[in-house]
């Protein structure tokens, strides 16, 4: 998994990069193909200033999650463990809609065997 890393208004330095290049890397994914970390400055008047946007490219829709804190350390944290619940979502949707693919072929592949004729309707209720 490829990650960039843009820090916006100022200069992230080699410790803020490996903080940020580890914990992107304890995300589970095979099907992440890159990362794309931003950290920014918001608004003076707000104390909680460091923001940090973490957007996952993957196939499908991309995972997207903003998150801002006193620290870029703590927005980053906050981001990755979001983003750990959103994969594991993600995965245990696409892990119902292949059982249930598996069980309308298996349907219909006995139907065949059987030689009657198995009307999709009657295998989906």
């Amino acid at each position: 998994m490829d990650t960039i890393i843009q820090s916006l208004g100022f200069t992230a330095g080699n410790s803020l990069e490996t903080f940020i290049q580890e914990k992107v890397n304890t995300l589970k994914g095979d099907s992440i193909i890159r990362a794309n970390v931003t950290l920014f400055k918001g608004p003076s008047s707000s104390p909680e200033a460091d923001y940090c946007e973490i957007r996952l490219e993957i196939p499908g829709n991309d995972l997207f999650v903003k998150k801002h804190s006193l620290h870029y350390e703590v927005s980053v944290s906050e981001c990755v463990e979001i983003l750990s619940h959103q994969l594991e979502k993600l995965k245990g949707r696409n892990t119902n809609k292949q059982a249930d693919a598996d069980l309308i072929q298996d349907a219909l592949l006995e139907g065949e065997e059987d030689n009657d004729d198995v009307e999709l309707e009657d295998v989906v209720r």
